[in-house]
């Protein structure tokens, strides 16, 4: 849900409950404009005690009652009208069929979690959080003007298109080149706002969109039941199957083996273990391929491909030795394990990747 609002307690009064995922407009107070009707003087009958009556008393009295008005319009909910909620947890916590430790948990809330309150008691709150219908006890949870100050703690910034089309731009500027174009609707994470520019994360890269023509809100997390768990978990256990399922063992002298575990280290002697074979496999997912040399060497030594066998890194990794735990992976890499499928390249990770990152590599 998106949510623009005049005062940050207004903002919560008047979300509406079912809507999912939430969004909370980021826009500051709004001033209130009179629209002060004009004044026909010719309509009023100044007769009898009203001889008196000026023009200027007409127009005086009409702006008085616009003020009065618009002041009834802005006036601020009272506390007990704010229906917003957000998790106030560490990692998750338990949402109950019913307001009591003992009962079916339903669902999860996690720390970037919010909801609406559909019904408060004693110790215990019934939240609405996308799908998740149920009770968390209540010092588990932000109410009010804490649940916003939490959300702008923990919460990404998202800028979402609202015209057809925006160019997206190299730098604050309409003068600086344009790097392509945004759809109406479409959504990118914040990286700073400035005066009248938005700069975003896009592909990775640093790019500015002009804040005339986004609305910048956070962006609230929903709760899981346990279906969706379950269901999530499984295809994590299908997608993790399949990225470790064998390759097929490779047959390789010492000095390869050696070899393939000097560009394991070379690579990724800083990254965990599941780092390291990652890049063992890559290496035999290529000998392995019709696109690429069919020996360790010649595919570690391809001109372009492995910097530390160009720069010299993967000597001085040979001549001082491989550690243990390279070797290990190298020979794991060679019977076939791999945690990247047949993946074939990797880089250094970052913002927004497309692939399988591990540590500071995302594998493709």
């Amino acid at each position: 849900m998106r949510i623009t609002a005049l005062t940050c307690a207004s903002v919560l009064s008047i979300m509406s409950i079912g809507a999912s995922p939430f969004k909370i407009s980021d826009t500051a107070d709004r001033g209130v404009s009179l629209n002060v009707p004009e004044v026909e003087l010719d309509s009023f009958s100044l007769d009898g005690g009203a001889a008196g009556v000026t023009e200027k008393d007409i127009y005086v009295e009409v702006i008085e009652k616009a003020q009065k008005d618009a002041e009834e319009v802005v006036e601020e909910p009272e506390e007990e009208d704010v229906n917003f909620v957000m998790a106030n947890v560490q990692n998750s916590v338990n949402v109950r069929a019913e307001a009591n430790t003992d009962c079916e948990v339903v669902g999860m809330l996690y720390n970037k979690c919010g909801g609406t309150i559909l019904e408060r008691g004693d110790g215990w709150t019934k939240i609405e959080s996308g799908e998740l219908v149920g009770w968390v006890r209540n010092d588990f949870l932000y109410f009010g003007e804490d649940a916003r100050d939490y959300a702008e703690q923990v919460c990404d910034k998202i800028a979402r298109v609202n015209v057809e089309c925006l160019r997206i731009r190299k730098g604050p500027s309409t003068e600086a080149e344009t790097d392509g174009l945004f759809e109406i609707n479409s959504e990118w994470t914040v990286l700073d706002e400035l005066e009248d520019w938005v700069e975003v994360d896009y592909k990775g890269a640093v790019r500015y969109v002009s804040a005339e023509y986004v609305d910048v809100e956070f962006f609230i997390e929903d709760g899981e039941t346990m279906e969706e768990i379950k269901a999530r978990e499984a295809i994590a256990a299908l997608e993790k199957a399949k990225l470790t399922a064998n390759q097929g063992a490779y047959s390789a002298n010492a000095d390869d083996t050696t070899l393939l575990g000097a560009i394991i280290q070379a690579e990724a002697g800083n990254q965990c273990y599941d780092g390291k074979l990652a890049v063992g496999a890559v290496v035999l997912n290529r000998v392995k391929s019709d696109r690429y040399p069919n020996t360790i060497r010649e595919v570690i030594y391809a001109p372009g491909q492995f910097g530390p066998a160009s720069n010299g890194t993967l000597d001085v990794v040979l001549a001082n030795g491989v550690n243990a735990e390279c070797m290990q992976a190298a020979k794991e890499a060679l019977e076939g394990a791999t945690t990247v499928g047949d993946a074939k390249n990797f880089h250094r990770a970052g913002s927004g990747e497309s692939g399988i990152v591990i540590g500071a590599h995302v594998f493709y």
